[in-house]
Protein backbone atom coordinates (compact mmCIF):
# COMPACT_ATOMS: atom_id res chain seq x y z
CA UNK A 1 0.00 0.00 0.00
CA UNK A 2 0.85 3.64 -0.48
CA UNK A 3 -0.44 6.67 0.77
CA UNK A 4 -0.50 9.92 -0.81
CA UNK A 5 0.81 12.41 2.16
CA UNK A 6 2.52 10.88 5.34
CA UNK A 7 3.19 12.89 7.93
CA UNK A 8 5.33 11.51 10.56
CA UNK A 9 7.41 12.59 13.51
CA UNK A 10 3.99 14.42 14.61
CA UNK A 11 5.22 15.95 18.50
CA UNK A 12 1.05 15.41 18.73
CA UNK A 13 -1.52 14.46 16.79
CA UNK A 14 -4.30 16.83 17.83
CA UNK A 15 -8.22 15.79 18.60
CA UNK A 16 -8.05 12.18 17.28
CA UNK A 17 -11.44 10.46 17.78
CA UNK A 18 -13.24 7.20 17.05
CA UNK A 19 -16.28 7.83 14.69
CA UNK A 20 -19.34 8.67 16.62
CA UNK A 21 -18.11 11.66 18.64
CA UNK A 22 -19.97 14.10 17.17
CA UNK A 23 -20.82 17.30 19.41
CA UNK A 24 -19.31 17.78 22.86
CA UNK A 25 -20.75 19.57 25.36
CA UNK A 26 -20.36 20.52 29.46
CA UNK A 27 -17.44 18.93 31.36
CA UNK A 28 -16.34 16.32 28.16
CA UNK A 29 -15.27 20.07 26.50
CA UNK A 30 -11.76 19.87 28.62
CA UNK A 31 -11.15 16.72 27.41
CA UNK A 32 -9.08 17.30 23.88
CA UNK A 33 -7.37 13.83 22.66
CA UNK A 34 -3.58 14.53 21.63
CA UNK A 35 -1.44 11.44 20.20
CA UNK A 36 2.93 11.95 20.88
CA UNK A 37 5.40 10.65 18.72
CA UNK A 38 2.71 10.00 16.01
CA UNK A 39 1.83 9.83 12.04
CA UNK A 40 -0.72 10.60 9.90
CA UNK A 41 -1.18 8.77 6.84
CA UNK A 42 -3.76 10.30 3.95
CA UNK A 43 -5.31 8.59 0.68
CA UNK A 44 -7.76 9.51 -2.00
CA UNK A 45 -8.61 13.13 0.02
CA UNK A 46 -9.12 11.30 3.37
CA UNK A 47 -7.61 10.49 7.02
CA UNK A 48 -6.53 6.99 6.09
CA UNK A 49 -4.67 6.03 9.54
CA UNK A 50 -2.92 7.13 12.32
CA UNK A 51 -0.76 5.60 14.96
CA UNK A 52 2.34 6.21 17.06
CA UNK A 53 5.39 6.11 15.23
CA UNK A 54 6.12 2.75 17.07
CA UNK A 55 3.50 0.97 15.23
CA UNK A 56 4.02 2.61 11.65
CA UNK A 57 4.62 -0.15 9.05
CA UNK A 58 3.71 0.48 5.64
CA UNK A 59 6.00 3.75 4.78
CA UNK A 60 5.59 4.01 1.03
CA UNK A 61 4.30 7.69 0.22
CA UNK A 62 4.19 9.95 -2.70
CA UNK A 63 4.72 12.80 -0.26
CA UNK A 64 6.41 12.68 3.20
CA UNK A 65 6.50 15.26 5.85
CA UNK A 66 8.59 15.53 8.78
CA UNK A 67 6.69 17.08 11.55
CA UNK A 68 9.35 17.37 14.23
CA UNK A 69 8.34 19.08 16.65
CA UNK A 70 5.39 20.52 15.37
CA UNK A 71 1.24 19.59 16.14
CA UNK A 72 -1.25 18.51 13.10
CA UNK A 73 -5.00 19.47 14.27
CA UNK A 74 -7.98 19.18 12.26
CA UNK A 75 -8.34 22.07 10.13
CA UNK A 76 -10.86 24.63 11.84
CA UNK A 77 -14.57 25.32 11.19
CA UNK A 78 -15.64 28.40 11.36
CA UNK A 79 -19.56 28.26 11.34
CA UNK A 80 -20.60 31.95 11.05
CA UNK A 81 -18.98 34.72 8.61
CA UNK A 82 -20.07 37.19 6.58
CA UNK A 83 -16.83 36.46 4.00
CA UNK A 84 -18.83 38.38 1.03
CA UNK A 85 -18.87 42.22 1.33
CA UNK A 86 -18.15 45.17 -0.71
CA UNK A 87 -15.40 46.94 1.11
CA UNK A 88 -14.06 47.42 4.51
CA UNK A 89 -14.98 49.68 6.67
CA UNK A 90 -12.92 51.25 9.07
CA UNK A 91 -13.87 55.02 9.16
CA UNK A 92 -16.70 53.98 11.36
CA UNK A 93 -13.64 52.23 13.10
CA UNK A 94 -12.16 55.58 13.97
CA UNK A 95 -15.85 57.10 14.34
CA UNK A 96 -16.13 54.51 17.69
CA UNK A 97 -12.72 55.11 19.03
CA UNK A 98 -13.95 58.62 18.96
CA UNK A 99 -17.30 58.14 20.90
CA UNK A 100 -19.73 57.13 18.37
CA UNK A 101 -22.49 54.71 18.91
CA UNK A 102 -24.10 52.43 16.41
CA UNK A 103 -27.01 54.83 16.07
CA UNK A 104 -24.58 57.46 15.66
CA UNK A 105 -23.03 55.94 12.51
CA UNK A 106 -26.39 54.29 11.61
CA UNK A 107 -27.75 58.04 11.10
CA UNK A 108 -24.25 59.30 8.70
CA UNK A 109 -25.73 56.20 6.33
CA UNK A 110 -23.12 53.82 8.08
CA UNK A 111 -23.85 50.28 9.25
CA UNK A 112 -24.99 47.66 7.70
CA UNK A 113 -26.90 50.30 4.91
CA UNK A 114 -23.07 51.23 4.25
CA UNK A 115 -22.21 47.74 3.04
CA UNK A 116 -25.12 47.01 1.32
CA UNK A 117 -24.76 50.67 -0.82
CA UNK A 118 -21.04 49.41 -1.50
CA UNK A 119 -22.07 45.76 -2.42
CA UNK A 120 -25.27 46.70 -4.68
CA UNK A 121 -23.11 49.00 -6.67
CA UNK A 122 -20.12 46.18 -7.61
CA UNK A 123 -20.56 43.29 -10.26
CA UNK A 124 -20.61 39.45 -9.50
CA UNK A 125 -17.31 39.10 -10.67
CA UNK A 126 -15.21 41.76 -8.51
CA UNK A 127 -17.30 40.89 -5.70
CA UNK A 128 -15.65 37.05 -6.11
CA UNK A 129 -12.46 38.59 -6.72
CA UNK A 130 -12.44 40.50 -3.39
CA UNK A 131 -13.81 37.69 -1.46
CA UNK A 132 -11.54 35.29 -3.01
CA UNK A 133 -8.39 37.07 -1.31
CA UNK A 134 -10.29 36.55 2.09
CA UNK A 135 -10.85 33.17 1.50
CA UNK A 136 -7.46 32.59 0.72
CA UNK A 137 -6.58 34.86 4.32
CA UNK A 138 -8.40 32.38 6.27
CA UNK A 139 -6.67 29.09 4.99
CA UNK A 140 -3.87 30.61 5.68
CA UNK A 141 -4.48 30.47 9.51
CA UNK A 142 -5.93 27.08 9.54
CA UNK A 143 -9.72 26.93 8.34
CA UNK A 144 -10.95 24.57 6.05
CA UNK A 145 -14.24 24.97 6.42
CA UNK A 146 -17.20 27.68 6.40
CA UNK A 147 -20.02 29.15 6.41
CA UNK A 148 -20.89 31.94 4.21
CA UNK A 149 -23.94 34.37 4.93
CA UNK A 150 -25.86 36.68 2.77
CA UNK A 151 -26.89 40.14 3.95
CA UNK A 152 -25.45 42.96 2.20
CA UNK A 153 -27.34 43.20 -0.72
CA UNK A 154 -30.60 44.01 0.77
CA UNK A 155 -32.49 43.05 -2.77
CA UNK A 156 -33.06 40.35 -5.03
CA UNK A 157 -30.92 40.89 -6.91
CA UNK A 158 -28.13 41.30 -4.62
CA UNK A 159 -28.83 38.95 -1.99
CA UNK A 160 -28.69 36.48 -5.58
CA UNK A 161 -25.22 37.89 -6.16
CA UNK A 162 -24.11 37.05 -2.80
CA UNK A 163 -24.80 33.87 -2.63
CA UNK A 164 -23.31 33.07 -5.81
CA UNK A 165 -20.02 34.04 -4.81
CA UNK A 166 -20.68 32.33 -1.68
CA UNK A 167 -21.21 29.04 -3.91
CA UNK A 168 -18.45 30.01 -5.96
CA UNK A 169 -15.89 30.22 -3.68
CA UNK A 170 -17.24 26.75 -2.62
CA UNK A 171 -16.10 25.63 -6.20
CA UNK A 172 -13.09 27.31 -6.81
CA UNK A 173 -11.12 26.77 -3.30
CA UNK A 174 -10.26 24.11 -1.22
CA UNK A 175 -12.50 25.33 1.28
CA UNK A 176 -15.38 23.62 2.30
CA UNK A 177 -18.38 26.27 1.95
CA UNK A 178 -22.13 26.23 3.60
CA UNK A 179 -23.92 28.72 2.53
CA UNK A 180 -27.11 31.05 4.41
CA UNK A 181 -29.30 33.34 3.51
CA UNK A 182 -29.55 36.14 5.96
CA UNK A 183 -31.76 38.69 4.04
CA UNK A 184 -33.25 39.87 7.38
CA UNK A 185 -30.00 41.20 8.36
CA UNK A 186 -31.31 45.50 8.22
CA UNK A 187 -34.60 46.94 6.46
CA UNK A 188 -33.57 49.29 3.14
CA UNK A 189 -34.31 53.41 3.73
CA UNK A 190 -36.69 53.17 1.12
CA UNK A 191 -39.60 50.45 2.22
CA UNK A 192 -41.32 50.03 5.34
CA UNK A 193 -40.09 47.08 8.08
CA UNK A 194 -43.74 45.07 6.70
CA UNK A 195 -43.17 45.54 3.06
CA UNK A 196 -38.87 44.77 3.13
CA UNK A 197 -40.08 41.51 5.81
CA UNK A 198 -43.08 40.52 2.91
CA UNK A 199 -40.43 40.66 0.24
CA UNK A 200 -38.00 38.85 2.01
CA UNK A 201 -40.89 35.87 2.20
CA UNK A 202 -42.23 36.28 -1.35
CA UNK A 203 -39.61 36.79 -3.38
CA UNK A 204 -36.32 36.63 -1.96
CA UNK A 205 -36.79 33.08 -0.20
CA UNK A 206 -38.36 31.80 -3.45
CA UNK A 207 -35.90 33.22 -5.65
CA UNK A 208 -32.86 31.76 -3.86
CA UNK A 209 -34.54 28.40 -3.26
CA UNK A 210 -34.86 28.17 -7.18
CA UNK A 211 -31.16 28.15 -7.47
CA UNK A 212 -30.07 26.11 -4.60
CA UNK A 213 -27.79 28.45 -3.29
CA UNK A 214 -28.84 28.09 0.80
CA UNK A 215 -28.31 25.88 2.96
CA UNK A 216 -29.55 27.50 5.89
CA UNK A 217 -31.85 31.10 6.84
CA UNK A 218 -31.08 33.46 9.40
CA UNK A 219 -32.34 36.64 10.37
CA UNK A 220 -30.81 39.27 12.92
CA UNK A 221 -33.08 38.41 16.29
CA UNK A 222 -31.98 42.17 17.60
CA UNK A 223 -34.25 45.36 18.77
CA UNK A 224 -34.41 48.18 16.09
CA UNK A 225 -33.81 45.04 13.71
CA UNK A 226 -36.31 41.85 13.42
CA UNK A 227 -38.76 41.11 16.20
CA UNK A 228 -39.01 37.59 17.98
CA UNK A 229 -42.43 37.21 16.06
CA UNK A 230 -40.44 38.41 12.73
CA UNK A 231 -37.85 36.10 13.24
CA UNK A 232 -39.94 33.30 13.29
CA UNK A 233 -42.01 34.27 10.70
CA UNK A 234 -39.30 34.74 8.49
CA UNK A 235 -37.48 31.16 9.26
CA UNK A 236 -40.73 29.12 8.68
CA UNK A 237 -40.99 30.29 5.66
CA UNK A 238 -37.33 29.44 4.56
CA UNK A 239 -37.82 26.25 6.57
CA UNK A 240 -40.82 25.54 3.65
CA UNK A 241 -38.46 25.87 1.08
CA UNK A 242 -35.86 23.49 2.55
CA UNK A 243 -33.57 25.99 4.49
CA UNK A 244 -32.47 25.24 8.23
CA UNK A 245 -32.53 27.87 10.30
CA UNK A 246 -29.51 29.72 12.54
CA UNK A 247 -30.25 32.84 14.19
CA UNK A 248 -28.34 35.71 15.22
CA UNK A 249 -29.35 35.45 19.06
CA UNK A 250 -28.57 38.28 22.11
CA UNK A 251 -25.92 40.26 20.61
CA UNK A 252 -27.28 43.67 21.98
CA UNK A 253 -30.07 42.87 24.14
CA UNK A 254 -31.97 40.14 25.20
CA UNK A 255 -34.05 39.52 22.12
CA UNK A 256 -35.57 36.36 22.35
CA UNK A 257 -33.85 35.38 19.84
CA UNK A 258 -33.05 32.22 21.83
CA UNK A 259 -36.16 30.93 22.43
CA UNK A 260 -37.27 31.19 19.09
CA UNK A 261 -34.47 29.40 17.59
CA UNK A 262 -35.23 26.55 19.95
CA UNK A 263 -39.16 27.09 18.75
CA UNK A 264 -37.87 26.43 15.03
CA UNK A 265 -35.15 23.53 15.32
CA UNK A 266 -32.19 25.81 14.36
CA UNK A 267 -29.09 24.52 14.53
CA UNK A 268 -27.82 26.81 15.82
CA UNK A 269 -28.15 30.56 17.87
CA UNK A 270 -25.25 32.81 17.47
CA UNK A 271 -23.41 35.73 19.89
CA UNK A 272 -24.89 35.64 22.83
CA UNK A 273 -23.27 38.77 24.41
CA UNK A 274 -26.32 38.87 26.26
CA UNK A 275 -27.33 35.37 27.74
CA UNK A 276 -29.42 35.08 30.93
CA UNK A 277 -30.55 31.76 33.32
CA UNK A 278 -34.02 32.20 30.98
CA UNK A 279 -31.64 31.70 27.59
CA UNK A 280 -29.68 28.84 29.48
CA UNK A 281 -32.09 26.77 30.69
CA UNK A 282 -34.19 26.97 27.13
CA UNK A 283 -30.87 25.71 25.59
CA UNK A 284 -30.78 23.08 27.60
CA UNK A 285 -31.80 19.29 25.50
CA UNK A 286 -32.84 21.65 23.02
CA UNK A 287 -30.19 20.27 20.19
CA UNK A 288 -29.54 23.34 18.88
CA UNK A 289 -25.58 24.81 19.21
CA UNK A 290 -24.84 27.77 21.27
CA UNK A 291 -22.33 29.70 19.04
CA UNK A 292 -19.88 32.57 20.62
CA UNK A 293 -18.42 34.74 18.46
CA UNK A 294 -15.54 36.27 21.12
CA UNK A 295 -14.15 38.42 17.77
CA UNK A 296 -17.43 40.94 17.82
CA UNK A 297 -17.86 41.22 21.20
CA UNK A 298 -14.16 42.35 21.29
CA UNK A 299 -14.22 44.32 18.45
CA UNK A 300 -17.48 46.38 19.97
CA UNK A 301 -16.51 46.15 23.47
CA UNK A 302 -19.34 43.76 24.73
CA UNK A 303 -20.27 41.61 26.95
CA UNK A 304 -18.44 38.14 26.75
CA UNK A 305 -20.94 35.91 26.14
CA UNK A 306 -20.81 33.66 29.75
CA UNK A 307 -19.19 30.64 28.49
CA UNK A 308 -18.27 28.84 31.73
CA UNK A 309 -22.26 29.55 32.71
CA UNK A 310 -23.20 27.72 29.87
CA UNK A 311 -20.66 24.67 30.34
CA UNK A 312 -21.82 24.08 33.79
CA UNK A 313 -25.10 24.02 32.48
CA UNK A 314 -23.81 21.25 30.39
CA UNK A 315 -24.54 23.09 27.22
CA UNK A 316 -22.49 22.40 24.33
CA UNK A 317 -20.12 25.05 22.73
CA UNK A 318 -18.90 26.77 19.26
CA UNK A 319 -16.79 29.30 18.42
CA UNK A 320 -16.64 31.28 15.48
CA UNK A 321 -15.08 34.51 13.68
CA UNK A 322 -17.82 36.35 12.58
CA UNK A 323 -15.67 37.84 10.21
CA UNK A 324 -17.27 41.15 8.61
CA UNK A 325 -16.13 44.38 7.93
CA UNK A 326 -18.35 46.18 10.54
CA UNK A 327 -17.90 44.35 14.33
CA UNK A 328 -15.58 41.44 13.60
CA UNK A 329 -13.01 42.27 10.86
CA UNK A 330 -11.25 39.14 11.34
CA UNK A 331 -11.51 35.52 10.41
CA UNK A 332 -8.61 34.56 11.97
CA UNK A 333 -9.75 31.50 14.28
CA UNK A 334 -6.70 30.98 16.28
CA UNK A 335 -6.90 34.60 17.55
CA UNK A 336 -10.79 33.58 18.29
CA UNK A 337 -9.66 30.83 20.65
CA UNK A 338 -7.26 32.69 22.62
CA UNK A 339 -10.11 35.46 22.96
CA UNK A 340 -12.22 33.03 24.43
CA UNK A 341 -9.43 31.56 26.62
CA UNK A 342 -8.69 34.70 27.79
CA UNK A 343 -11.94 36.40 28.04
CA UNK A 344 -14.66 33.67 28.31
CA UNK A 345 -12.30 31.84 30.65
CA UNK A 346 -12.03 28.65 28.62
CA UNK A 347 -9.39 25.98 29.04
CA UNK A 348 -7.25 25.97 25.66
CA UNK A 349 -8.76 22.06 25.55
CA UNK A 350 -12.56 23.54 25.33
CA UNK A 351 -11.62 26.31 22.79
CA UNK A 352 -10.32 24.01 20.38
CA UNK A 353 -12.84 21.34 20.20
CA UNK A 354 -15.45 24.92 20.54
CA UNK A 355 -13.57 25.65 17.14
CA UNK A 356 -13.53 22.01 15.29
CA UNK A 357 -15.45 19.45 16.62
CA UNK A 358 -18.39 21.60 18.29
CA UNK A 359 -18.68 24.13 15.39
CA UNK A 360 -18.56 21.03 12.72
CA UNK A 361 -21.84 19.71 14.46
CA UNK A 362 -23.05 23.44 13.74
CA UNK A 363 -22.94 23.17 9.66
CA UNK A 364 -24.25 19.60 9.80
CA UNK A 365 -20.63 18.77 9.12
CA UNK A 366 -19.85 16.53 11.89
CA UNK A 367 -19.45 13.21 10.13
CA UNK A 368 -16.44 14.44 7.71
CA UNK A 369 -15.22 17.01 9.59
CA UNK A 370 -13.30 18.63 12.67
CA UNK A 371 -11.45 15.77 14.22
CA UNK A 372 -8.83 13.15 13.34
CA UNK A 373 -10.80 10.47 12.33
CA UNK A 374 -10.12 7.52 9.80
CA UNK A 375 -12.93 7.96 6.84
CA UNK A 376 -13.25 11.71 7.44
CA UNK A 377 -12.20 14.32 5.02
CA UNK A 378 -7.82 15.47 5.10
CA UNK A 379 -8.22 18.91 6.49
CA UNK A 380 -5.40 19.37 8.65
CA UNK A 381 -2.73 21.93 9.54
CA UNK A 382 0.91 21.21 11.25
CA UNK A 383 1.93 24.24 13.16
CA UNK A 384 5.53 25.97 13.45
CA UNK A 385 7.21 24.41 16.09
CA UNK A 386 5.74 25.31 19.23
CA UNK A 387 6.13 23.48 23.39
CA UNK A 388 1.96 22.54 23.61
CA UNK A 389 -1.50 22.75 22.68
CA UNK A 390 -2.08 25.82 24.93
CA UNK A 391 1.02 27.68 23.14
CA UNK A 392 -1.63 28.23 20.50
CA UNK A 393 -3.96 30.22 22.65
CA UNK A 394 -1.24 31.75 24.85
CA UNK A 395 0.66 33.18 22.21
CA UNK A 396 -2.33 35.28 20.54
CA UNK A 397 -1.56 37.17 17.45
CA UNK A 398 1.97 34.47 16.49
CA UNK A 399 1.23 32.58 13.37
CA UNK A 400 0.42 29.55 14.39
CA UNK A 401 0.34 27.68 10.77
CA UNK A 402 2.68 26.27 8.70
CA UNK A 403 1.46 23.89 6.22
CA UNK A 404 -2.18 23.10 5.01
CA UNK A 405 -3.37 20.09 3.62
CA UNK A 406 -6.95 20.39 2.58
CA UNK A 407 -8.97 17.74 0.64
CA UNK A 408 -5.88 15.22 0.57
CA UNK A 409 -3.66 18.07 -1.02
CA UNK A 410 -0.91 20.21 0.21
CA UNK A 411 -1.47 24.20 -0.25
CA UNK A 412 1.19 25.83 -1.99
CA UNK A 413 1.92 28.94 0.03
CA UNK A 414 -0.79 28.90 2.08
Amino acid sequence: MSWDILIVNIKGLVQVREPGNHVLAGDAMATLPVLPDAYLAIKDGIIADYGSMSSLLVRHATQTLDATGRFVFPSFVDSHTHLVFAASREEEFVMKIKGATYADIAAKGGGILNSARRLQQMTEDELFERTLTRAHEIVRTGTGAVEIKSGYGLTVRDELKMLRVARRIGRETPLTVKTTFLGAHAVPKDTTQKEYIDLVIHDMIPAVAAEQLADYIDVFCEQGFFTAEETERIVEAGKQHGMCPRIHANQLHRSGGVQVGVKTKAVSVDHLENMGDEEIEALQNSGVMPTALPGAAFFLNLPFPPARQMLQAGLPLAIASDYNPGSAPSGNMPLMISLACIKMKLTPEEAINAATLNTAAALELHTTHGSITRGKVANVFITHPIPSVAHVPYAFGSPVVQDVILNGKTISNP
